[in-house]
């Protein structure tokens, strides 16, 4: 940080009173940034009314935005000859910068619309935004020519299906769409190249309720003359072939996997070519001998077809394809980024036990698969066993991963891949498609004699690929690993879904999400995978408004366990994604499902209102807050939530907030003594979390936190708590004043801490439980859940936080909190409205304190004082009390 702060500040103090007295000073403002549906210019978007988004430049001084104007055309040259001819809307006055299509053209199927925003300030200056397109896929069934397709094998057999077609072009090609989806996986081909960079699509869904599918660009691999299209299909959570405790070997969907492609090809005379999967196509199997979503991939190289996905092929011996009834009535556009391999990493090391057994090490714990490359005799075969920890001997441990598989075919493993060669006389390489697994070490079996260096393996690392918008960074390098293995444990958990882990589960568990969520949407921006799963939470419910512990589920995780504190995320993250962008189309398609599922809890009531049922402090250590409690806690939340909601979509609010007020007075009626303030059994979770809920009576509040500050200091500052005491008990030991002691248990490093996991065992993500236990059982060490310690990091060290009576930024609350321990804190966070900043750095007995605030927002800055500030830099000196 700069040094120079103090000449600076009286510059910064005279601008901000300018502002404030003259209005607007709104130099180079411009547009930097305009999304449609929070993607950059997407080509397979299928919503009827799509949003649109802009970001201001953030060097822009205490600028507002007064009005804007949305200009939509058919073609770029029209809009910028000023001639919107789909929609030019009112000018409408709003300081948000948001709009939806309302036009009176109703938007139609394969047709790009291109764009632009023109906004005007306080002075009544406009700014208008560079061009930018939205492509729309498939508005309805009726646009669909294709059919799905699949071959003549029941659902147990196990080789992979092929499918392939040629066509011929003859003239000039414009572009070139293909619109796919499979059941469960698909990796496609157009003329030998593979299409997009997409692993494991479509996104994981109910498949007999809802399919996605995936629009791609393919102009550049379409040639004039012969080509081909050609797929190779996966199970994934489709066609599960092996068995493990969540019954998805007996899924309702479980089928033969299938496939619908159509391929849109449009010449410059303005006619087109529909190239789509009906009885025309040829079907065979090939290499993938075996493939599931937790054992891994069998590929038999042997089994190649030469030219197979490319023009000129022999099919002749190829099967005719069967045409299939449609698996779900809903197929909707995949709009999520898709799950890609950002990372490439080379082991750091090799370790050799005899000559056919290499142990790799990647140094870091990803989630993903292994390219392998090598070079051997026809037949040679490689076994590739993926997992987190070691035996004492140094070979491979898969005891704390394994033990919810349960294998009934002779040869079924567990995160295996298997690889044999051809024997080309050349090197080979194997890339799995249809699985991923969690993984640091890579132990490689060869059936004879081979030699392996760290040449002939690379991690890939496979997630979801949402933007990463924040980053933190201190003085304090433990806080920084715990930062970063965070964000390494919530990348490894998102495949299409949020996860719980990436190897014996990779179920999306929905306590784990919801608790995580502050810390998702802080460090990703995640709007797009979010909105897709709360759709998962619709297709989910079942008809007496129960829903599944884990969402995606086949049938497994519903009645009374998980229960209402797992349940509580079909509230909290669609709350969460209003409070960080003023979005309510969550909440507006999950209205309904709400309504039913708190109708469904009524009937479970017992004694007036309490819940008696559910998990509640999942993984405590060792001391366990009362499920009653935290059950009937989660059930107040959802009225709080609901009574929001209905504000917000203009409905009765008044039922909603009566109810939360009669479970606020029955849960401290039983649970709270008003006289000593202890809330349940008086744990670190019990105190917290009635203080985070809000349920403490007026008055009582300091004396409940001087509470569970005694429970942490009487406790040498380890914690003792699970996932819901890891999200509050920071949080509130903070906000009442006891943040050095939150600090002090942020940065322990003996067990159990976070500091244990990453600093004492060297973990690069967090763990599931706090110790591992000798057997190894419930010991994933890629688990999400304990990492809210990361937005604490961002709310409170950096003092980064939102304003709930203001979402989406408008109004930014900076509240830092100057630890002794710590020399300088870095917090940055790219808003929907743009970058927000909060950098602090001690010189001598002062602090210099820099903040940023984005263009169109303001801020409540709390440092010596408290300041309300505009858009801009904003520097302060801060004199500390000894």
């Amino acid at each position: 940080m700069k040094k120079n702060l103090k000449l600076l500040i009286a510059v910064s103090v005279i601008l901000a009173f300018l502002a404030s007295a003259c209005g607007s000073v709104s130099k180079n403002t411009k547009i930097v940034k305009a999304q449609c549906e929070y993607l950059d210019s997407p080509i397979g978007i299928d919503a009827e009314h799509p949003r649109f988004t802009w970001v201001f430049g953030s060097d822009t001084e205490n600028f507002r935005q007064e009005a804007y104007q949305i200009h939509i055309a058919s073609s770029e040259e029209l809009l910028a000859s000023g001639k919107a001819d789909i929609w030019t809307s009112n000018k409408i006055e709003s300081t948000t910068p948001r709009a939806i299509y309302n036009g009176g053209t109703k938007l139609t199927s394969h047709t790009r619309y291109y764009w632009t925003v023109t906004v005007w300030d306080k002075k009544g200056k406009n700014h208008t935004s560079p061009v930018s397109y939205f492509e729309m896929a498939k508005m309805s069934k009726a646009d669909w020519q294709a059919k799905w397709i699949t071959d003549s094998h029941d659902k147990e057999f196990e080789p992979a299906p092929l499918f392939r077609k040629e066509f011929k072009t003859t003239k000039k090609l414009i572009s070139a769409r293909v619109y796919v989806s499979g059941t469960g996986y698909y990796e496609m081909f157009i003329n030998g190249k593979r299409v997009g960079e997409n692993f494991l699509d479509p996104g994981y869904t109910h498949f007999d309720k809802r399919i996605l599918y995936v629009t791609h660009d393919v102009t550049s691999l379409i040639t004039e003359g012969d080509n081909a299209i050609a797929a190779v299909l996966g199970n994934g959570f489709y066609n599960c072939q092996s068995k493990a405790v969540w019954d998805f070997e007996r899924a309702r969907w479980r089928e033969r996997p299938r496939l619908l492609s159509e391929l849109r090809l449009v010449y410059d005379d303005g006619s087109t070519d529909i190239i789509s999967t009906d009885e025309t196509w040829k079907t065979n199997t090939g290499p993938y001998t075996y493939n599931n979503i937790y054992s891994g991939d069998r590929y038999d190289a042997r089994l190649e077809e030469t030219g197979w996905n490319s023009a000129g092929f022999d099919d002749s011996k190829w099967n005719k394809v069967q045409l299939s009834k449609e698996p779900a009535p809903i197929l909707a556009a995949q709009q999520m980024p898709g799950i890609r391999a950002v990372k490439e990493i080379k082991p750091k090391s090799v370790k050799s036990f005899g000559n056919k057994i290499y142990l790799f090490d990647l140094g870091e714990n990803i989630a993903g698969v292994c390219r392998f490359s090598v070079k051997g005799e026809a037949g040679t075969t490689f076994t590739l066993r993926h997992g987190e920890l070691l035996k004492a001997d140094g070979r491979l441990e898969q005891g704390n991963i394994n033990v919810y598989y349960r294998p009934e075919k002779k040869g079924e493993v567990f995160q295996e891949d298997v690889f044999i060669l051809k024997g080309t006389g050349k090197e080979e390489e194997f890339t799995p498609q249809f699985s991923y697994h969690g993984f640091q070490y890579i132990e490689v079996e060869s059936d004879r004699p081979v030699t392996l260096t760290v040449d002939n393996l690379t991690g890939l690392f496979l997630h979801t690929d949402i933007p990463q918008v924040g980053n933190f960074s201190s003085s304090n390098n433990l806080l920084n690993k715990i930062w970063a293995a965070t964000n390494q444990s919530y990348q490894g958990n998102l495949h299409s879904i949020p996860t719980d882990c990436p190897q014996r589960e990779k179920n999306g568990w929905t306590a784990d999400a919801h608790v995580a969520i502050d810390l998702a949407l802080l460090n990703f921006n995640g709007i797009t995978l979010y909105e897709k799963w709360m759709t998962d939470f619709i297709d989910n419910q079942r008809e007496d408004g129960v829903i599944a512990g884990i969402i995606p589920s086949s049938g497994w995780g519903f009645g009374d366990w998980p229960g209402p504190v797992w349940d509580a995320a079909m509230f909290i993250i669609p709350n969460a994604l209003y409070d960080y962008y003023g979005e309510t189309r969550s909440i507006e398609h999950l209205y309904p499902t709400m309504v039913k599922y708190l109708d469904y809890l009524k009937t479970k009531e017992v004694d007036g209102g309490y819940l008696n049922f559910g998990l509640g402090d999942w993984v405590f250590y060792k001391a366990q807050t009362p499920n009653e409690y935290t059950s009937t806690l989660y059930y107040y939340h959802d009225y709080v939530l609901m009574a929001r909601f209905a504000k917000l979509l203009g409905k009765n609010a008044t039922p909603y907030q009566q109810k939360a007020e009669q479970l606020k007075k029955l849960i401290n009626n039983k649970f709270f003594n008003a006289e000593t303030g202890i809330y349940a059994n008086g744990t670190q979770t019990a105190q917290a979390v009635a203080l985070y809920m809000g349920i403490v009576p007026e008055g009582k509040e300091q004396l409940v936190a001087d509470n569970l500050h005694k429970t942490v200091s009487g406790n040498n500052y380890f914690l003792d708590f699970g996932l819901l005491g890891s999200k509050t008990v920071p949080a509130m030991l903070t906000k009442y004043g006891y943040v050095e002691d939150a600090y002090k248990m942020a940065t322990k490093t003996e067990a159990p801490s976070w500091g244990y996991w990453v600093e004492t065992q060297g973990y690069s993500t967090l763990a599931e439980t706090w110790t591992l236990s000798p057997e190894f059982r419930d010991a994933s060490i890629n688990h999400v859940f304990m990492g809210d310690i990361s937005a604490w990091m961002y709310n409170t060290l950096a003092g980064i936080n939102l304003d709930r009576d203001q979402p989406g930024f408008q109004n930014v609350i900076i509240r830092p909190h100057f630890v002794k321990d710590l020399e300088w804190v870095k917090g940055e966070y790219n808003s929907v409205r743009g970058l927000i900043k909060s950098e602090w750095e001690r010189e001598g007995d002062k602090i210099n304190l820099s903040v940023t605030i984005p263009a169109g927002s303001t801020a409540t800055i709390y440092a010596d004082k408290e300041y309300t500030v505009g858009s801009g830099v904003h520097q302060y000196i801060i004199k500390e009390n000894k």
